[in-house]
């Protein structure tokens, strides 16, 4: 196993945290010096808060352990592409790198719909390394997306 393997499977153990509060499971960890230092996962529903993304949790917390918002020598790892709000926090803090299992075609800004992690004309660019666990984690979002289309045809009937 990689140390991407090893640091997705973290992030994978978060989404299913996600997935037990039935949250779209996404999940995350930030890793400094091979440590992990802070963990995330969705909790929009739970929270009802837009801005409850596992990705900003972990940023966070990564910022609080370290005493910097910079985050420059940390490499995030999360199961889902992040989104234009999570891309800019990515940014925003610095992160020197970021491990991506699945794409997201619909809403992805790490190279799906746009790019936000290596705009040339952004102040910081973020190393990206994308399709660890790909199969993993894109089997788990489409069982969760199913589960949730049966629940919404039994309500109706």
């Amino acid at each position: 196993m990689t140390q991407d393997e090893k640091y997705m499977r973290a992030a994978i153990r978060e989404a299913k945290k996600a997935y037990a509060l039935d949250e779209v499971p996404i999940g995350c960890v930030i890793v400094q010096k091979d440590k992990i230092i802070a963990r995330g996962y969705n909790r929009r529903n739970t929270d009802k808060n837009a801005l409850a993304h596992a990705e900003l949790a972990a940023i966070k917390k990564a910022s609080r352990k370290t005493g910097d918002w910079r985050l420059e020598d940390c490499t995030m790892y999360v199961t889902l592409e992040p989104c234009q709000m999570c891309a800019g926090a990515i940014v925003q803090s610095r992160l020197g790198k970021v491990v991506i299992a699945s794409m997201n075609p619909k809403a992805g800004c790490a190279g799906s719909v746009i790019n936000l992690l290596q705009m040339k004309e952004f102040n910081h660019q973020v190393e990206m390394v994308t399709g660890v666990l790909e199969e993993e984690c894109s089997a788990m979002l489409s069982s969760f997306f199913q589960e949730l289309r049966e629940k919404k045809k039994s309500a109706k009937s």
